[in-house]
């Protein structure tokens, strides 16, 4: 069957120096573009990780060190592949988790600006686990019947994936499924945005899930003490988690997303800043009631009493005796 693309729908997978998403790099990349005509175009490129291929990544994906020695590395072929991928959708086998944001790791460290933001991202993992819950290899054997050739190279592996979607599409294009709230579709559909919806239910902000979006589209952490809290009520209670992350061991787009958060809770903020200042201009500036001018009265209770002389106090009178008329006889010689 054919594919119903508006659009190239890329499917890549990745073999890598390890799990870290933060921290290994790409050893070898396989892209498979399916073009809405129907025609498929194939890139596949091995890679110099600038860093030691530890022995049981090797083990498991059969690159040494030798053998990517005089590889160029991934800054030599980012605009290579950004150009190549262009602006397909993006499909893969446990993409959203691993391949997505080891993959935007890259561009970001080679200082590529590849844009995310108008893209679908068809995770055949998701329906698989969701619908059989199996591994690759089972689920090439369940959906095609067939054994993956050479398992664990990149182009052998994204092949079958792409094969497995096609499988996928044609088992359950009448399937019902019911989800965790009990809601009953038909999700696996010959359709991109049908099936970016079903493969991407946790709606990550980030890809690495340190970040996803609430019923309410809002971003909210998805990790550790502020975990169900949004971002921008973090910032509101403790601006100093974002600087604590921003200095941690993330993941660069994590970094870049929750970067863009907080310059759209600093404009928030600004614009709260200013429009009060505005009000408190114009009230500033609104005339004041004049108060009618009242003439000061004297308060008869507060004002001095006038001066008033003090009669002299007299003395009391005294008993004329025998002995005080004898001194005024004496005195005047009567």
């Amino acid at each position: 069957m054919k594919l119903y693309l508006n659009r190239p729908l890329a499917f890549f997978d990745l073999e890598t120096t390890g799990v870290n998403v933060g921290a290994d790099r790409i050893v070898e990349i396989a892209i498979l573009k399916a073009m809405p005509d129907g025609s498929e175009l194939i890139k596949t490129l091995r890679i110099n990780p600038e860093m030691p291929i530890p022995l049981q990544s090797s083990l498991i994906h059969g690159i040494y060190d030798k053998d990517i020695a005089s590889e160029p590395t991934f800054k030599d072929v980012a605009q290579e592949l950004s150009d190549f991928i262009g602006d397909a959708d993006l499909a893969g086998y446990n993409s959203n988790r691993f391949d997505i944001p080891v993959l935007l790791e890259e561009f970001l460290r080679a200082g590529v600006d590849f844009d995310m933001s108008d893209r679908k991202f068809v995770d055949v993992q998701n329906i698989f686990h969701q619908m059989e819950q199996r591994t690759l290899r089972a689920a090439y054997k369940f959906y095609c019947n067939k054994d993956i050739v050479n398992a664990h190279s990149a182009e052998a592996d994204i092949t079958a994936t792409y094969h497995v979607l096609l499988a996928q599409i044609e088992r359950y294009k009448d399937t019902e499924f019911e989800d965790k709230q009990g809601n009953i579709s038909k999700p696996v559909q010959n359709n991109v945005e049908a099936l970016h919806t079903f493969t991407n239910m946790n709606k990550p902000v980030d890809f690495a899930g340190r970040m996803v979006f609430n019923e309410d589209n809002e971003e909210i952490f998805n990790f550790g003490k502020h975990k169900g809290k949004t971002v921008e009520q973090v910032f509101d209670t403790e601006p100093s988690y974002y600087a604590w992350m921003k200095q941690g061991d993330f993941p660069l787009y994590t970094k870049k997303k929750l970067g863009e958060i907080w310059d759209r809770w600093n404009k928030k903020k600004e614009k709260l800043k200013l429009e009060k200042q505005q009000q408190q201009g114009q009230q500033s500036q609104a005339p004041k009631q004049v108060q009618p001018h009242v003439a000061n009265k004297p308060n008869p209770s507060q004002s001095k009493p006038a001066f008033k002389p003090q009669p002299k106090k007299e003395k009391p009178a005294v008993d004329v005796t025998n002995d005080m008329l004898e001194q005024l006889k004496m005195k005047f010689g009567k």
